[in-house]
C-alpha cells in the first residue's frame, strides 16, 4: 500500500500548530464556561479588555475609503514604490542609518526572515538564533534544507549573553565562512526582552572584529516585528548600522501585523543595510526575485494604507496617538503581571518591551496542561511558559502569577 507520494524534502510530522491548537482549546473554554472565567493568553494579538481583537480605527477606516481598485491590483512585485519609501520612515524614524538602504515588500515580517534565510545562507549552512526564540525560525530554515543552532539569551545576571552570542558566532563563522545571526530586539518574543544600546555595541563590535576577515560575509537580521509596542528611543540602535564594513549586512525585518493591527493582511517588509551600493542593489534583486518565486507579490490595500498614513501629518498623527493609548494599556498590563510575579515569588525572565513574558519552567507541558485545568491558557515552550500580556486583561494579569506559580509548585 502507498503511503507516501510526497517528495522526501516535505515529508514532516503530522502536527498542527500548537499556539493555535491551544487558542481553539481556549475559545472552547469560553464559550463553555463565559469570556470572564477564562485567561486566555495563547495568540500574540492584540485584544483589548473586553476580549476583542485592537483594530485601529485609523488604519481601518482608511482602508475602507480606498477605491476598490486600489485594494484589489496587483502590487508590483517588489512592492509599490510610495510603501517601500514609506516603510523605511516608519521603521526608522530619526535613527535612519547612514548607510545604503533598499526595501522588498514581504507577507508580514516572516517574509522577510524567510528571505534573509534562504538568500543569505548555502544548502547545509546553519542559522545562529537565540535558545529563546519564535519557532518559524527554526521552521523555515528546516523547509529549505538549513539548521539552527543556539546561543544562550541570557547570563547567570539575566542580560543579554554576550559571551554565548560571540562564542557560537565565530565557530559558525568560521566553520562556513557566511553567517545569518538573528536578534528579535526590541520587544523579543517569547520574553519581552531588549537590547540596551551597550548591549548592541557589543554585537555590532564582535561583527567588526570578525568582519576584518575579507573571506567572511556576516548577515544580522533583525527582526523588529514588535517595535512600535516600544518606546521610540529603542530605535536609537538603527544608526548603529551607520558604515559598517562591507562584508556586514543588516537585514531588518519590519511588519505591519502588530504596529498596524493587520495580522491577516500579511504585509511586512525586508530592509537592507549596506555600506556598498553594490550588495544594497542585490539585496534587492534576490529578495524581489524570491517574492516572484515564492508569493508573486503582496497586499496592496495593506501598503496603500501603510503609505497614505505616513505621508500624511494629519492622519499619521492621529494614528500615533490611537497606537499610543494601546501602548499604554500594554504596559500597564505587563506592570501588573510583573508586580504580581514579585509578590508570589513567580521567576520570570527580563522584561522590557512587547507582547509577551516568559517564565523558566522545565516541565512547561505538564505545567499548561494543569493550568487548562485551571481554564487559564498560556503556550508551553522548551525552556518554559509564555503569557501572552497583549491578550489578557489588567486584573486578569494580576492573578495570573500565582495560579501559574501553584501549578508549577503542585508538579514539582
Amino acid at each position: 500500500m502507498i503511503n507516501s507520494m510526497a517528495a522526501n524534502h516535505a515529508v514532516w510530522p503530522k502536527e498542527d500548530d500548537a499556539i493555535f491548537g491551544l487558542a481553539a482549546k481556549a475559545q472552547e473554554a469560553i464559550k463553555k464556561y463565559g469570556k470572564e472565567n477564562v485567561i486566555d493568553s495563547t495568540l500574540g494579538a492584540l485584544v483589548d479588555d473586553n476580549g476583542d481583537l485592537v483594530c485601529f480605527k485609523t488604519v481601518y477606516d482608511e482602508l475602507k475609503s480606498l477605491p476598490n481598485a486600489k485594494i484589489a491590483a496587483y502590487a508590483l512585485v517588489a512592492g509599490q514604490p510610495e510603501f517601500l519609501e514609506a516603510v523605511q520612515e516608519a521603521c526608522f524614524r530619526e535613527y535612519r542609518p547612514d548607510a545604503y538602504i533598499k526595501a522588498v515588500a514581504t507577507p508580514g515580517g516572516t517574509g522577510s526572515a524567510r528571505h534573509a534565510i534562504y538568500n543569505y545562507t548555502n544548502p547545509g549552512d546553519t542559522v545562529l538564533v537565540s535558545d529563546w526564540y519564535w519557532k518559524p525560525y527554526a521552521t523555515i530554515s528546516e523547509e529549505y534544507g538549513r539548521k539552527v543552532t543556539f546561543y544562550k539569551l541570557f547570563n547567570d545576571k539575566n542580560e543579554f549573553n554576550i559571551e554565548s552570542f560571540k562564542e557560537n558566532f565565530e565557530t559558525l563563522l568560521n566553520k562556513q565562512k557566511r553567517l545569518v545571526a538573528i536578534i528579535n530586539s526590541p520587544a523579543h518574543n517569547p520574553t519581552g526582552y531588549s537590547l540596551s544600546d551597550e548591549e548592541w555595541d557589543q554585537v555590532i563590535d564582535i561583527m567588526k572584529e570578525n568582519a576584518k576577515n575579507q573571506e567572511n560575509r556576516i548577515i544580522l537580521f533583525v527582526d523588529v516585528a514588535y517595535i512600535d509596542f516600544a518606546d521610540n528611543e529603542r530605535r536609537k540602535f538603527f544608526k548603529k548600522f551607520s558604515n559598517l564594513p562591507e562584508n556586514i549586512l543588516v537585514i531588518v525585518g519590519y511588519s505591519l501585523s502588530k504596529g498596524y493591527t493587520m495580522y491577516g493582511m500579511r504585509q511586512g517588509a525586508a530592509i537592507g543595510i549596506s555600506s556598498n551600493k553594490e550588495i544594497a542593489e542585490e539585496f534587492y534583486y534576490s529578495c524581489a526575485h524570491s517574492n516572484r518565486a515564492n508569493w508573486s507579490n503582496c497586499n496592496r490595500g495593506a501598503m496603500e494604507v501603510m503609505a497614505r498614513i505616513t505621508k500624511d501629518p494629519d492622519k499619521f498623527k492621529a494614528y500615533e496617538e490611537e497606537k499610543a493609548k494601546y501602548r499604554t494599556m500594554l504596559k500597564r498590563r505587563a506592570e501588573a503581571f510583573v508586580k504580581a510575579s514579585e509578590e508570589v515569588g513567580l521567576e520570570i525572565l527580563p522584561y522590557r518591551d512587547g507582547f509577551f513574558i516568559s517564565i523558566p519552567c522545565s516541565n512547561a507541558k505538564e505545567v499548561s496542561d494543569k493550568l487548562m485545568e485551571e481554564n487559564l491558557f498560556l503556550i508551553p515552550l522548551k525552556l518554559g511558559l509564555r503569557f501572552a500580556v497583549c491578550a489578557v486583561p489588567e486584573d486578569k494579569c494580576k492573578i495570573a502569577p500565582a495560579m501559574i506559580k501553584k501549578a508549577m509548585d503542585s508538579i514539582k
